[in-house]
């Protein structure tokens, strides 16, 4: 089987370079005590929406990702499962982010509780894990 690991892994990391870079952003944005974005050219916006962009087809990703692998069943059969932890992570923090980006208007203090959410944390973690495996993988 052609293992594609390099083509998973670099598409990985574009998707965790996203999210990250948005992270740290909110970060930033939260430290500034803005009350809001509104009459701003502020991009707190476009890092929301690359962040959501990123969790787009997540599950199918990894899935595929499984496959190319070629992993033997008892592998296989635990990525899965994880993979659905993961999908059900990134549903929850991809909601908040589109919560966020609904509101009229984003202060410092929503971006600074957004970052606290566990959903978003958990889902940076899982990214962190799989990154980690697919990195072993290679060796």
């Amino acid at each position: 089987m052609n293992v594609d690991v390099q083509g998973a892994r670099a598409n990985l990391k574009s998707r965790c370079d996203t999210i990250e870079e948005a992270y740290e952003f909110f970060l930033a944005y939260a430290s500034q005590g803005l009350p809001s974005d509104a009459n701003s050219s502020h991009p707190i916006r476009d890092h929301l929406k690359r962040f959501d962009a990123a969790l787009a087809g997540i599950r199918d990703f990894f899935d595929n990702c499984v496959v190319r692998l070629g992993l033997d069943p008892g592998r296989a059969a635990a990525a899965r499962s994880f993979i659905e932890v993961l999908e059900d992570d990134a549903g929850k923090a991809q909601s908040a982010i589109r919560l966020v980006l609904a509101q009229p208007s984003i202060g410092s203090q929503t971006i600074d509780n957004l970052n606290a959410s566990i959903h978003i944390r958990a889902l940076l973690t899982d990214l962190f894990l799989i990154d980690e495996i697919l990195r072993s993988s290679q060796g």
